[in-house]
């Protein structure tokens, strides 16, 4: 395999962003992992690019008594997960802007004590009765806290200068009756723009350059069909386990935790068609058009899987039946693959091949948009059917984030010997290596009230639909021959048995 090296432009001057108004970041279940690793190093970073408003505060809600060692915890969350130098002199500053609240979320009392808090926030800092509140707690507390936040006032902006938002963390329902059931009840008291369903992949830079590459750049958009196109694959692989997480997954599995959701995300970007602007409704509509027009999944087209016992690198690695708190006859799938086909003028005859899960051979997730072979097979070596390598585009989210191109080339020499050839490109080397974890840009999208990258309940709605029936019968039929894949795989053999039905393989990662 050749790699060929690939100039970049430098980037013009960025344009200058357009601050968010004043206000209170209020994060329920502030006291969870989320909040420490991911959420304020995400703040902070914005604070660091002057992103955020002076006035500004920050308030953890949750039930254990943190009121004295939240902020210096928070501090040590932005330094350890962050990148950032502990003499830093915005620092000090910016956590003295955060502060927590002790309650329980069922309980009416804590939020007349917690309106109390924030307006007085607004005097010391400013805030101006703006309120941003993101629910970063377990799902069964969504409906609770919403509720309350609506009986107590907490729900509307106070004035026409004001404005007040929530963001809801997923897993947004379980199936498709749940997320209805939910985006009722969350539709009762927030209106649908108050609304933000996040997904933080697509806080991404790389998801969110699908639709740069896609739509920037005019070479692409002629071959960007069923008549180039053979097959798409997205793959979302894991190395670990459920690290400790057996309740949870043992309620959710890989269809729920990360189908329906962040591949369905990426997939909506590669298949909708150019929407009227960047506009969120705009996007939006035209990501719903893709979900609605996938076909029922046939059963026979989804396959699922559950890790067991293996050695990884000469140390044994455990089952999921294993793994703590999970039951030992569990029919939880912690690996999923799904043969989608999605009926429209663009894509008709063009397979989409998804699978996710966890202990595979290494952690990434990738798409592949694999190109038809040229009509006429010139190149093929005499006395033989082999011919060159089919052309294909390799999107890298994570972890070697970048886009590969591979198209064949002559081999120096008096005979016509073709070799495959790499176009690479890297974000780390054509930007250098960056500390943000996506949850930046998803946080300064809805303090500015940006839904662009945001679920509409139209779309959460479409992908369950899409989704339940398949649970419904993979409850219904259970697997006899679980645990199906050894730990440190690529998965199980009716995966492959998917592809090569049709005359295909999962290109090798």
């Amino acid at each position: 395999m050749t790699n060929t090296e690939i100039s970049v432009t430098p980037p013009p001057p960025a344009a200058p962003e357009r601050k968010p108004d004043p206000c209170i970041v209020v994060i329920f279940g502030a006291s969870g992992d989320l909040t420490k690793r991911k959420l304020l190093p995400a703040l902070y970073h914005l604070e660091q690019g002057n992103l955020l408003p002076s006035e500004i505060a920050v308030v953890g809600v949750a039930r254990r008594p943190l009121e004295q060692s939240f902020p210096p915890d928070m501090k040590e969350g932005v330094i350890a997960g962050g990148g950032v130098e502990k003499d830093d002199p915005k620092l000090d500053p910016f956590i003295s802007k955060v502060s927590y609240h002790a309650m329980n979320f069922d309980d009416p009392k804590g939020y007349d004590s917690l309106k109390a808090v924030l307006s007085g926030i607004d005097e010391k800092f400013g805030t101006k009765g703006n309120r941003l509140f993101y629910l970063a707690t377990a799902p069964e507390y969504f409906s609770d806290i919403i509720k309350l936040l609506g009986e107590h006032g907490m729900s509307k902006p106070t004035s026409d200068r004001t404005w007040v938002r929530t963001i809801i963390e997923k897993p947004f329902g379980h199936d498709l009756e749940s997320a209805r059931a939910l985006n009722d009840e969350v539709n009762k008291v927030f209106d649908e723009d108050q609304i933000f369903r996040i997904d933080h992949y697509l806080g991404k830079e790389t998801v969110q350059n699908i639709l740069v590459f896609r739509f920037a750049n005019s070479i692409f958009e002629n071959v960007w069909n069923r008549n180039y196109i053979d097959h798409v694959e997205i793959t979302a692989a894991e190395s670990i386990g459920i690290e400790g997480r057996g309740p949870f997954y043992e309620g959710a599995g890989a269809l729920r935790d990360v189908v329906q959701n962040h591949v369905m995300e990426v997939l909506s970007f590669i298949a909708m068609e150019p929407p009227v602007s960047f506009e969120a409704s705009a996007v939006r509509a035209e990501k719903v058009k893709v979900w609605r027009a996938i076909q029922p999944i046939a059963p026979e087209h989804a396959i699922r899987g559950q890790y067991g016992p293996s050695t990884i690198n000469g140390k044994p690695a455990a089952g999921y039946r294993e793994e703590d708190r999970v039951s030992p006859t569990s029919q939880t799938e912690t690996y999923a693959a799904l043969k989608l086909e999605i009926e429209n003028w663009r894509w008709a005859g063009v397979p989409f091949y998804i699978r996710a899960g966890k202990r595979m051979t290494k952690r990434l997730t990738e798409i592949t948009i694999m190109f038809k072979q040229p009509p006429l097979r010139l190149f093929k070596k005499e006395g033989t059917s082999e011919h060159i390598e089919p052309n294909f585009i390799s999107m890298r989210i994570q972890p070697d984030d970048g886009i590969t191109l591979r198209f064949g080339a002559k081999v120096p020499g008096p005979s016509m010997d073709i070799s495959a050839v790499d176009m690479d490109f890297s974000y780390a080397d054509a930007f250098g290596p960056s500390s943000n974890n996506g949850y930046e840009r998803l946080l300064l999208d809805a303090m500015l009230g940006d839904a662009t990258l945001f679920a509409h309940r139209d779309g959460v709605e479409a992908t369950w639909a899409l989704i339940t029936p398949i649970l419904e019968n993979w409850k219904k039929t259970p697997l006899s021959d679980l645990p199906n894949y050894p730990a440190g795989s690529w998965g199980p053999a009716t995966s492959d048995a998917l592809l090569k039905a049709d005359g295909r393989k999962w290109r090798k990662l």
